[in-house]
């Protein structure tokens, strides 16, 4: 595939994918740890690669060009100035209490010679137990020593969505919410500052993880060339959206972005887990956002300042508007009925991946949403969930699209 980015919809044809194979990160969790690492269950790794390999078939057995994150990580470090860098930036965020600590671990990530070990031993996070000597007899150390781990595992990689967001030919190095989340962006600042494949590209950057608003990739969808759709939920923060419009608008890469109001609540955590696009004319929707709503229009007025408009009514009827067609179909998850769809949006879904218009990747066992997709004429690829769901997150949270064929 080409370098760079192209993202200009939600739908267009998916020519080239970033994933995150899950790793030992998820063999890190604890009971004790789920609610700091953002999880509601522990996945079981073996299983859990299963199915995620499965699901890269899937892409893959459609044309899709799947480039694995710890891949384009490892390649980024191949300078050893740069590999450097990355070991220093990762024992920053690690946030080690003495300068003894920090030692002991620049020492023992630096044996890790081959690029994609240093990588995933990043990622899986760090147990005390494979230091020797870390824990000495201070009182620091004492303090400290029912903790675990020296650095924390990242296990929600596998959701590449979120971390950064690839939106017309630029990318948002998101600022996440969470810190546990907020260090996974280590990654996207490697790879499209020093890939090969991004390096020469002049990637615009349309967000950096330095600001100091919260945004997630769960809440950015690219509904058109022209249009923008961004959540406000609990993840994203109304001041981010204002700062990356500015940075779009000056690039004169939309016309405008509609901020749209979700509830504040874990299983409506971002954007796309209540609202996925199927085609220009129809989309999958969590029944509980149906009826009438606020967005927020922001686009550019003549003189450069940033006008916004408040526009209240139903979402079918905005989306219409915005995206130029006579009307909009709302898919209720689970049908609409109450006791499926909440069922089913625990198991997002709504969080449907399009590869191509009308043509989406969904999990297995959201049986009666799949149902009715096939019911509107969706040619639907199911990938297995038993493991992965656990996460909280569907087939567009585990997929970064670099690459969609323009509409």
């Amino acid at each position: 595939m080409g370098c760079g980015i192209e993202v200009f919809s939600e739908i267009g044809r998916l020519k080239s994918v970033i994933l995150h194979r899950p790793g030992e990160e998820l063999n890190n969790l604890t009971p004790d740890s789920l609610e700091e690492l953002l999880f509601d269950d522990i996945p079981y790794l073996k299983i859990a690669q299963e199915e995620h390999d499965f699901f890269a078939k899937t892409l893959r057995d459609n044309g899709v060009e799947v480039v694995y994150l710890e891949d384009l990580m490892a390649e980024s470090l191949k300078d050893s100035d740069v590999r450097e860098s990355f070991i220093r930036d990762y024992l920053r965020e690690a946030q080690m209490y003495t300068d003894k600590e920090e030692n002991l671990f620049y020492n023992f990530l630096n044996r890790f010679q081959d690029p994609k070990a240093l990588v995933k031993r990043t990622m899986a996070g760090t147990r005390k137990s494979e230091l020797k000597g870390f824990l000495g007899q201070g009182l620091l150390d004492l303090l400290y020593r029912h903790e675990n781990f020296i650095a924390n595992p990242m296990p929600n990689l596998y959701f590449t969505r979120d971390p950064f967001a690839c939106i017309g030919k630029g990318v948002s190095l998101n600022h996440m919410w969470s810190e546990t989340r907020n260090r996974e962006t280590i990654y996207g600042r490697y790879i499209f500052k020093y890939h090969p494949r991004f390096k020469k590209a002049h990637i615009p950057l349309w967000y950096s993880t330095e600001d100091e608003f919260s945004i997630e990739g769960g809440d950015e969808l690219v509904l058109s060339s022209d249009v923008l759709a961004i959540g406000i939920s609990q993840r994203t923060s109304p001041l981010a959206i204002e700062k990356l419009a500015r940075n779009i608008f000056d690039a004169e890469e939309f016309k405008c972005i509609l901020a749209v109001q979700i509830p504040e609540k874990r299983a409506f955590m971002h954007l796309d887990t209540v609202f996925t696009m199927i085609d220009r004319d129809l989309f999958t929707i969590h029944p509980q956002i149906q009826g009438p709503m606020v967005v927020y229009e922001l686009y550019e007025e003549s003189g450069g300042q940033i006008a916004m408009k408040k526009i209240e009514d139903t979402l079918d009827k905005i989306l219409a508007s915005f995206l130029d067609v006579s009307h909009v179909d709302l898919l209720p998850c689970g049908g609409g009925d109450p006791v499926d769809a909440a069922r089913e949006q625990w198991s997002d879904g709504s969080n449907t991946l399009a590869i191509a218009p009308r043509e989406v990747v969904v999990y297995d066992r959201n049986e009666v949403t799949n149902k009715l997709l096939e019911e509107y004429g969706v040619k639907i690829h199911k990938i297995q969930s038993g493991e992965l769901a656990r996460g909280r997150g569907g087939p567009r949270c585990m997929s970064m699209p670099l690459i969609r064929e323009k509409l």
